[in-house]
């Protein structure tokens, strides 16, 4: 019986709540482009798997891309997504995704904002997200780094209006810097009635105490 309820311990210490990526292709693997290189991708291309472009332009570059004596290397896999295309920057210009929602469902989103500083490339990235085509979030990367593209992770949370949200990250760099990419895109929902790890485990640990203090 001891064995039983040692082992039924151990599996409510594992049983901490874990949520798969809502967001479909959110580190920008597909479609792949060349080594070294990277492609473009028009207004209104549906293109990149799961991903709308909307403004002018945007690129999915590979993560060995190298210019002006950068690396430009992903944060997840092999490629990221340049919010700001080849050569013509303008602000708003981004992808969108929609999702299906559950209304008054608080969510959180994370993604990697990456800058880098080489003759070229500007001093910052600025990056803008929208919730159902409304900007409620801005970032900023403001990392100095002329060699390398180095990334900053930011998370916000929104409660979903509606069934179905549309999530969309717009370029706010000047057309004088060339380089804004986003990474490992990440939307889960926040499930406020299942207990926090943490809360699992103290009580776990409380409870497989008072059980191995009981006398056989």
């Amino acid at each position: 019986m001891r064995r039983f309820c040692l082992l039924g311990w151990l599996l409510l210490l594992l049983a901490a709540p874990s949520f798969a990526n809502m967001i479909t292709n959110g580190d920008f693997e597909t479609p792949i482009v060349p080594v070294g290189g990277f492609l473009n991708y028009g207004t209104g291309s549906t293109l990149i798997t799961g991903w709308t472009v909307i403004g002018r332009e945007v690129s999915i570059v590979s993560g060995s891309y190298f210019s002006n004596g950068a690396l430009f290397p992903a944060e997840s896999g092999v490629q990221w997504l340049d919010l700001t295309g080849d050569l013509s920057n303008q602000m708003g210009e981004g992808v969108t995704q929609t999702v299906a929602t559950t209304p008054g469902q608080v969510y959180q989103l994370s993604y990697w904002l990456g800058n880098v500083t080489a003759p070229g490339y500007g001093t910052t990235s600025t990056a803008s997200i929208t919730v159902n085509g409304t900007v409620t979030f801005t970032d900023t990367n403001s990392t100095v780094s002329p060699t390398l593209l180095v990334w900053q992770q930011f998370t916000h949370t929104f409660t979903a209006a509606g069934t179905s949200t549309t999530i969309g990250f717009l370029n706010e760099d000047p057309p004088s810097d060339n380089s804004n990419g986003i990474d490992n895109v990440v939307l889960t929902p926040i499930l406020s009635s299942i207990p926090e790890p943490t809360s699992l485990l103290l009580f776990a640990t409380s409870g497989l105490g008072l059980f191995l203090r009981r006398k056989p």
